[in-house]
C-alpha cells in the first residue's frame, strides 16, 4: 500500500477513535449526571394494589381521566367552581402561597368545602430543583401550614413547578408526606386566550388515565371548561380526581405519578 494512502487511513482512524471516544466521554457524563427518581403511572400503581374503591366510580372498570387545576386560587376560581358543581364533578387544584392562598382564602375554602381535592404548588413557585434543600422545603412546608389553616386538611399531593422533580425533591416530600403528580395532557393555556384552541388541545391529547393539566388562573382557560367536560362524557370518560385516579392505591409520598 502506498505510504500516501497509508498515511490517510491512519489519520482518517484516529479521527474516527477521536470521535467515539469523545461521544463516550459525553453519554458517562450525562449519565453520571441525569438524576432519576421512583416513578409509576396511575394504571400501574392501581394493577398493584387490592381492596374496595370509595365513591360511585372505580377506574379500574371505568374510562378514567383526571381533571387538575394549576396556579390558584384566583378570582376566575369561583365561576370554575361553579361549572363542576353544576356537572357534580370533582378536580384536583394545585394551589399556589404568595399571591393566591394568601390573597384568596375564602376561594380556598369553598375549594375544599366543595369536595374538590387540594394539592400543594409551592409558595413562590420556585422550580425545586435550581434550589438548595432547605429552600425547598419552605416552598413546600409555607403551602402546606397555610392549606391546613384554612381547611384544616394537609395535602398529600403536589405538584412540581415546570414538573421538575429529582431525588431530593423526592426525599424532601418524602419526608412531608406528599406524592408528586405530573400530567399527561397540557394545553399551555399559559400562552393562548383562545378558548377553542385550549378545547381542541386538550381533546386531542386525552386517553385514559390521563391526567389533564390546566390553569384556571388564565383568561381563556374556565370559559374552555364546560365544552371540555362535555366532550370527554360524549367520549365515556369519566372524569374524577387524582386520588379517585389511583384508587384502591394510597399515593405514596414522594413517589412520582405520570401517566
Amino acid at each position: 500500500m502506498p505510504l500516501k494512502v497509508r498515511i490517510r487511513r491512519s489519520r482518517l482512524l484516529i479521527a474516527v477513535a477521536t470521535a467515539v471516544a469523545a461521544a463516550v466521554a459525553v453519554a458517562l457524563i450525562v449519565a453520571l449526571t441525569v438524576t432519576t427518581y421512583d416513578h409509576t403511572s396511575p394504571r400501574a400503581a392501581r394493577d398493584k394494589a387490592s381492596g374496595s374503591v370509595a365513591g360511585s366510580v372505580d377506574c379500574r372498570k371505568a374510562k378514567c381521566v383526571a381533571l387538575t387545576f394549576d396556579g390558584g386560587p384566583s378570582p376566575t376560581t369561583p365561576k370554575l367552581l361553579d361549572i363542576l358543581k353544576q356537572d357534580d364533578l370533582h378536580a384536583t387544584f394545585f394551589v399556589q402561597g404568595k399571591g393566591h392562598i394568601a390573597k384568596y382564602p375564602k376561594i380556598l375554602r369553598r375549594i375544599s368545602d366543595e369536595g374538590h381535592e387540594i394539592g400543594n404548588h409551592t409558595w413562590y413557585h420556585e422550580v425545586l430543583t435550581d434550589i438548595d434543600v432547605d429552600d425547598a422545603r419552605r416552598e413546600l412546608t409555607r403551602t402546606q401550614d397555610a392549606i391546613e389553616k384554612i381547611t384544616g386538611t394537609r395535602p398529600i399531593l403536589m405538584r412540581p413547578p415546570e414538573g421538575r422533580t429529582n431525588r431530593k425533591v423526592a426525599k424532601i416530600c418524602q419526608d412531608l408526606g406528599l406524592a408528586q403528580v405530573l400530567w399527561s395532557v397540557t394545553a399551555k393555556d399559559y400562552e393562548t386566550t383562545d378558548s377553542a384552541l385550549i378545547t381542541k388541545r386538550v381533546l386531542d391529547q386525552t386517553h385514559r388515565d390521563g391526567i389533564i393539566l390546566l390553569h384556571d388562573l388564565h383568561k381563556g382557560t374556565v370559559p374552555a371548561v364546560p365544552g371540555i367536560i362535555k366532550a370527554l362524557k360524549q367520549r365515556g370518560y369519566s372524569i374524577v380526581t387524582v386520588s379517585q385516579l389511583l384508587a384502591p392505591a394510597k399515593p405514596q409520598p414522594g413517589m412520582v405519578y405520570r401517566p
